[in-house]
């Protein structure tokens, strides 16, 4: 009867963790929220990064600190070149324009996991003053039963708000709204990100914590020059600049169907005639999906999506005053 008892436990605690509590998978399967790096969702690159190096093994210390790559290398666009955390290491990166939140995500980190199950992890914080930062939310439901080796493997759909859970080329993205109503945070002027090494060990002394209370596994010791979370790059998607364009500047626009059922073929914008946009664009995650627009007349445009997969995509406006984005859902 115990034995029975016990198999019931272990096939409850299976299907939690694979079929209760997934998040977005791996680079090119649907639902993925991953980003290529040369998507033109991104209108901006962290300018400044500084780093505090973390150790080979935090285990001992003795062994010293990382010390792969250069501080500049995060700054820029991606382009899998990589300053190395090493554990517990962080880094701090700004901007020259503060991020701002808008619609969907508003900026992505790019780490270099070589496939899209090795996974170097790491916490995402923001700040609005340089001195007070704000952690987002995450969770890890990978199991902590064993240790995940230095070249082990995580499963991406138990990983949610950690940097590092997409492989290279792709970022891992954020959306500040989760942020909004935290006292001394102004999600609409984030000057910094900064960006914390996840420590995978499960051993109590060493462990690190998601949300929820959960030890974080993931590839641990990895006592090489190149250890840690491998910071490439901070993309931007929404800055102060490209929400620019509000409502108090006489832009109206009404998007239908926001989420788009899948029996539906068109998206509908429908604007007041004395800002109507000079261009649109939208762009699926790996890259713009359409550029061609049908006006029906002065006060609305259809926009096509018959053969548009399920998926996440930004409306990008651009106006006499400015450009502005929306996130839009086909389901």
């Amino acid at each position: 009867m115990k034995i029975i008892y016990h198999i019931i436990l272990l096939f409850f605690a299976v299907l939690y963790q694979s079929g209760f509590a997934q998040y977005p998978p791996p680079v090119g399967q649907e639902g993925s929220t991953a980003i290529h790096k040369d998507s033109s969702v991104f209108i901006d690159w962290a300018s400044t990064c500084t780093v505090e190096r973390g150790f080979l093994d935090i285990s001992q210390p003795e062994l010293g600190f990382v010390d792969y790559g250069f501080e500049e290398e995060a700054t820029g666009q991606a382009d899998n070149s990589v300053v190395s955390l090493g554990d517990a290491g962080v880094a701090t990166l700004s901007f020259e324009t503060p991020l701002a939140n808008g619609e969907g995500f508003d900026f992505a980190v790019f780490e270099n996991g070589f496939t899209d199950s090795f996974l170097e992890l790491a916490f995402v914080e923001v700040s609005s003053d340089g001195e007070n930062y704000v952690r987002f939310n995450n969770v890890s439901l990978t199991q902590t039963g064993e240790q995940v080796g230095g070249f082990g493997e995580l499963n991406t759909e138990l990983i949610n708000n950690l940097a590092g859970k997409y492989r290279v080329e792709y970022g891992t993205p954020f959306d500040l709204q989760e942020l909004t109503d935290i006292t001394g945070l102004d999600v609409n002027h984030i000057t910094h990100v900064r960006i914390v090494d996840v420590v995978g060990c499960i051993q109590d002394n060493y462990a690190r914590y998601d949300s929820e209370g959960h030890k974080i596994n993931e590839p641990w010791p990895t006592p090489f020059p190149s250890g840690g979370f491998d910071l490439d790059a901070v993309g931007v998607i929404n800055n102060i600049n490209s929400l620019s364009v509000t409502e108090n500047d006489s832009f109206e626009m009404v998007v239908y169907p926001n989420p788009i059922p899948e029996n539906v073929s068109s998206l509908q914008l429908r604007f007041n005639a004395d800002n109507k946009p000079d261009l649109y664009s939208i762009i699926g995650l790996n890259g713009i999906v359409i550029t061609s627009v049908n006006e029906i007349n002065k006060n609305m445009t259809v926009i096509d999506f018959t053969d548009i997969a399920k998926g996440i995509y930004i409306l990008k406006i651009v106006t006499g005053r400015g450009v502005i984005t929306k996130k839009i859902i086909r389901d």
